[in-house]
């Protein structure tokens, strides 16, 4: 079989794709796999580094706003749409495309769409409870609709093409083991901090964590501390750290990066992983079993993430702290706590696996192998 995975903008949508790519790589080696994504988007180096080839097309999210700047964009966003169809067309013509798979973000609708009117089966995934607007836009064509939850059925036209399947997550978030993930990162015996706002970072909470970062080092460094600060971060964090007084030579075991790119490796030899509440990043903590602080982004369309981060913390599965209640101080507390109190910290992960759906990836295959015969 010939499948194509659409997905792109954020790590949310391409780590389920990857996810699914390779365990259908592995159940069919004989297949071939080719991945649809958006130009100059997070795609271009997540799935080249995931082994899988990408074709590329114009996509831009629609925005909002009301203003002639957000109408303008929103036009031009609209005819990189037509644009993307058309390309669409042709990639999946010519790679002979038995089944399109949408995990969500710019990339999808086209993707879906000009699958849809050449007659080649789709499904698309919605990570969320409530759909997203690419969910909503192809829900009607789609020949299934995959979800997380079952009360997710009832925001669809056509429940009975909708089946519930969890959050694909890769294997490695399963099965690697701390001993050898923090051998492989060359820890030391401090208890390791991991925190990451997205692909894209967060102003505001990439500032908390640098003043968290000198409270550590009036702490005397008491942890290893990773942090991600995202693609517009880069240019200033650095610095606002220096102005907290934090010199990163000292090497203390605090370090920052754009993105990581090994956060199989990075959950499993945590002690505490402090994230956002995106569906994606939400199962992937929790297939690692590690314990978590989440901090939803107030951001997002219908709230969703703080709804993700409550259905974990609910389930004594995490930390919830919302931004406008986050500060340095309040942060360090939660991360002391969770690293200190063994009992609090073992039962956050053994609630964590119970809510996992660890065959998630599989269930997906299953899906997309009987669309392939319907062919």
């Amino acid at each position: 079989m010939n499948v194509i995975f659409t997905c792109g903008g954020t790590g949310g949508h391409i780590n389920p794709a990857i996810a699914v790519a390779n365990m259908w790589k592995e159940r069919h080696p004989d297949s071939n796999i080719l991945f649809i994504g958006a130009k100059d988007r997070m795609e271009e180096q997540l799935v080249p580094q995931a082994g899988y080839a990408l074709k590329t097309i114009p996509a831009s999210g629609m925005s909002r706003g009301k203003s002639l700047k957000a109408l303008k964009h929103n036009l031009q966003a609209i005819s990189y749409v037509f644009q993307a169809v058309n390309r669409c067309k042709k990639i999946i013509r010519d790679f002979d495309a038995d089944v399109v798979v949408g995990t969500g973000g710019y990339a999808s609708f086209p993707a879906l769409y000009a699958a849809s009117l050449l007659g080649v089966p789709t499904c698309v995934h919605e990570s969320n409870a409530m759909p997203g607007l690419t969910t909503r836009m192809i829900a009607r064509r789609a020949n299934k609709v995959l979800v997380c939850f079952p009360e997710s059925k009832k925001y669809y036209p056509h429940p009975e093409r909708v089946e519930v399947v969890g959050m694909p997550v890769r294997k490695e978030f399963i099965f690697t083991r701390r001993e050898d993930a923090r051998r492989e990162l060359g820890l030391d015996e401090r208890p390791l901090i991991v925190s990451a706002f997205g692909s894209q970072g967060a102003r505001a909470m990439n500032e908390v964590i640098a003043k968290v970062f000198r409270l550590e080092k009036e702490a005397g460094y008491p942890y290893q501390h990773i942090h991600a600060i995202g693609r517009y971060g880069v240019d200033w964090m650095p610095d606002y750290v220096r102005q907290q007084g934090v010199d990163l030579q000292e090497n203390k075991g605090i370090s920052m990066q754009e993105y990581i790119y090994n956060m199989p490796t990075m959950m499993a030899a945590a002690d505490v992983i402090i994230s956002r509440a995106g569906a994606s990043s939400c199962n992937e903590i929790a297939a690692a079993g590690t314990p978590c602080i989440l901090i939803p982004s107030p951001n997002v369309t219908d709230n969703h993430q703080e709804k993700n981060a409550r259905a974990l913390s609910e389930n004594g599965g995490a930390t919830l702290i919302l931004e406008k209640d986050c500060t340095p101080e309040t942060l360090m507390a939660a991360i002391d706590h969770l690293v200190t109190d063994a009992g609090a910290s073992a039962q956050m992960r053994l609630a964590l696996q119970k809510l996992c759906v660890l065959d998630s990836a599989e269930r997906l295959c299953d899906v997309i192998a009987q669309l392939g015969k319907e062919k």
